[in-house]
């Protein structure tokens, strides 16, 4: 169990001139389990891969406990790491792959044995010990996988997007057994993923990268009530956030955001925010859950309704999607599963302005 520190880390190829990690700062508490969430392409991996000593650090520091490890090999920084592909050896049984690590480190038969017996325990894999990878389901050797790391007892696990081989079902499934096992094992974890419904539900805290750079870091739920900027906001939340260009005018003493279609009021705790952009382009961004069907709802106000054409009813179960368009731009409502209104028809909708954010169209940080 260890805390792990990033000071001003990047990652440079093709001399300089591409910089697939850019002066990352991080600290991982002991025990955190700390998620590391973007698209493709935007460093969380390789991020990963310097903390275990996978890729050579270009610029900064990195410690893991209190030990500066820049130049420690990776087997020798007392970590453990699980990849997207299981990396099993295929001619080896779950028993030799799991214990592989330990003969290498010379443990006694014993304590080798003991270790697989309570990881497979642990990971309900004791009846699989005698089988060969190719025998098991894709759950079962990303599960071997894990048993792998955990028998060595390290003070920091890595995670590669160890679920993305997997089915939507079993990838629901394993994200249980990774919560229950990271509360059990009681140590530090670090996990990459590209997906946000596994930052959102796994991490004590998340990062989100965008080209390198990391564009926020915070509890998952204070990410997704207040994203820093647009990119985040678009990112973090199922579906996406409604993004809306229109201006902030001023009518009187009330400000109001102006879309081209509609008009909508802004509450007066956000006026010392937008105050500054008034008769200025910028984005208005609205959750598909901060919208209501006026029929359902028992006080709305002219102020924060608007009217769109349904164009599509998308029932999924408990819940509906609406697609709607303005005239201007297209937009998403999740509304109840009772409520199905006719396609291709005009309805009233009401927007909870507590909720919206704003961000500015030049730089895309967000005004409120």
């Amino acid at each position: 169990m260890a805390q792990v520190s990033l000071q001003d880390v990047s990652k440079l190829y093709r001399g300089g001139s591409v910089k697939a990690v850019d002066n990352v700062s991080l600290g991982i508490e002991n025990k955190e389990f700390l998620v590391l969430v973007g698209p493709s392409g935007c460093g969380k991996s390789t991020t990963l891969r310097m903390i275990a000593g996978l890729e050579e650090v270009t610029e900064g520091k990195i410690w893991i406990g209190d030990k500066f490890v820049n130049d420690v090999p990776a087997k020798d920084r007392n970590i453990a790491m699980v990849f997207q592909n299981y990396a099993l050896y295929p001619h080896m049984s779950v028993f030799e792959n799991m214990s592989f690590g330990l003969k290498l480190k010379k443990y006694p038969k014993n304590e080798i044995i003991r270790r697989v017996n309570e990881a497979a325990e642990i990971l309900g894999i004791k009846r699989y010990l005698d089988r060969k990878p190719r025998q098991l389901s894709g759950g079962e050797r990303q599960r071997v996988a894990l048993g792998r790391a955990i028998v060595r007892k390290p003070q920091v696990f890595l995670f590669d997007e160890p679920l993305s081989n997997l089915d939507a079902k079993m990838r629901v499934q394993m994200r249980t057994e990774i919560h229950k096992l990271r509360l059990r094992l009681q140590t530090t974890f670090i996990y990459v993923t590209h997906d946000q419904t596994e930052a959102m539900t796994l991490g004590d805290r998340i990062v989100v990268m965008k080209d390198g750079k990391v564009q926020q870091c915070d509890d998952p739920i204070a990410v997704y009530d207040n994203p820093a900027n647009k990119f985040v906001a678009s990112f973090i939340g199922t579906p996406p956030i409604n993004l809306m260009e229109g201006r902030i005018i001023k009518d009187g003493k009330k400000f109001y955001f102006d879309e081209g279609k509609f008009k909508v009021e802004i509450v007066e705790e956000m006026y010392q925010a937008v105050a500054p952009y008034e008769d200025k382009e910028v984005t208005f961004g609205i959750r598909a859950e901060d919208i209501y069907d006026k029929l359902f709802v028992s006080e709305s106000s002219p102020d924060n309704t608007i009217t769109a054409i349904c164009e599509v009813v998308e029932p999924m179960g408990s819940e509906v999607f609406l697609y709607l368009n303005t005239g201007k731009h297209t937009f998403l409502a999740r509304v109840g599963a009772h409520d199905r209104p006719d396609r291709n028809r005009d309805m009233e909708l009401v927007f909870d302005m507590s909720k919206v954010h704003f961000f500015d169209k030049e730089t895309e940080e967000t005004i409120i």
